[in-house]
């Protein structure tokens, strides 16, 4: 398992779901509305959460070990208050 989590694939998935977030914001303000956005919103969100959650704890865990690259610590970071924001939409 360690094999696959390297500093490189967790910046990247960071990213890809900060930026997955970001993307479903944008498109609810800007509110365009497509059946095809709409079906592919439907079908990544909640995968999406579960990763956000998951990613959050391995990234913590990474920097808590010994690993602090700039890249990390900006990608977790960004990470957390995109959980913080899109777990307090639910309240």
């Amino acid at each position: 398992m360690n094999k696959l989590i390297t500093r490189r694939n967790l910046i990247i998935a960071n990213f890809a779901i900060v930026s997955y977030f970001v993307l479903i914001w944008l498109i609810d303000f800007y509110e365009i509305d497509f059946v095809l956005i709409g079906v592919f919103r439907e079908l990544l969100t909640i995968p999406f959460l579960f990763a956000q959650i998951i990613f959050l704890v391995i990234g913590v865990k990474l920097l808590l070990k010994n690993q602090k690259d700039f890249l990390i610590i900006i990608s977790v970071l960004l990470l957390a208050i995109c959980s913080i924001i899109t777990i307090g939409t639910f309240f």
